[in-house]
């Protein structure tokens, strides 16, 4: 019963975060009936609620639960004073991002005002090898996750999207060796993401800080000094 329940919330996603009976058990591979049933459950307990317009959406309660897993909740409370300060001084899109297994979990983002539209979203998932912080969390990865990324198609978003394993471990050294990675237009045509490591007190990469900004607006080399500053700044913060 309980996989099957968390089957039904897995077929939720950013892009069909309202959905009917019948298209939930569709994406969740259930009988309608037992879909039925279990959402009626889902929406007793709060973590999914149904609208005036019958449909189903993630409901509060399941936000609130997440928002205790430890990992993002004390990273993000340590991070936010930081990240809004680059998002002040820079008035443009700053985000917070770990590695789970072979994915990247963004845990914060701060939108400026008038900034380049990203397609990233707080708890969004990507694959590590196009966004900034997916090439800074994916270099300081064990050898085995950085080869199952690379093993594997590399999705390509735009024309710019970098593919090929070869010139993919290249870039994961010149992150190691610089301190910073840039991804130009590789996740949306008009964007630039300079994006810098948050090492703990054991030295261990725990996170990354990026700075999206439109192509064309800044030069990387000039925006990775701010990114850098505000990642040891965290780092610091989490002892």
């Amino acid at each position: 019963m309980l996989a099957r329940g968390l089957r039904l919330l897995g077929a939720f996603s950013a892009e069909h975060p309202a959905q009917t009976l019948s298209e939930l058990a569709r994406r969740a591979d259930l009988p309608v009936s037992t879909a039925h049933r279990l959402a009626g459950e889902l929406v007793d307990w709060g973590a999914l609620e149904r609208g005036d317009d019958g449909r189903f959406r993630v409901g509060l309660r399941l936000w609130e639960v997440a928002a205790l897993a430890p990992r993002g909740s004390a990273l993000r409370e340590r991070a936010l004073p930081f990240l809004e300060d680059l998002s002040q001084i820079t008035r443009e899109n700053v985000q917070l991002a770990v590695r789970e297994g072979g994915e990247v979990v963004f845990v914060e983002r701060i939108a400026g005002s008038g900034a380049v539209p990203v397609l990233t979203r707080v708890g969004g998932r990507f694959a590590p090898t196009a966004t900034g912080v997916g090439l800074v969390l994916l270099a300081h990865a064990p050898p085995d996750v950085q080869e199952e990324a690379l093993a594997g198609p590399v999705e390509r978003y735009t024309p710019y999207t970098v593919t090929d394993p070869r010139a993919l471990r290249g870039m994961l050294a010149d992150v190691r060796s610089s301190g910073f990675a840039v991804s130009d237009r590789q996740v949306t045509d008009d964007a630039l993401s300079v994006a810098a490591p948050v090492h703990d007190g054991r030295g261990q990469v725990v996170a990354a800080v990026s700075l999206v900004v439109r192509h064309g607006s800044a030069s990387p080399l000039a925006l990775a000094p701010l990114v850098r500053t505000s990642a040891r700044a965290i780092g610091r913060a989490l002892g």
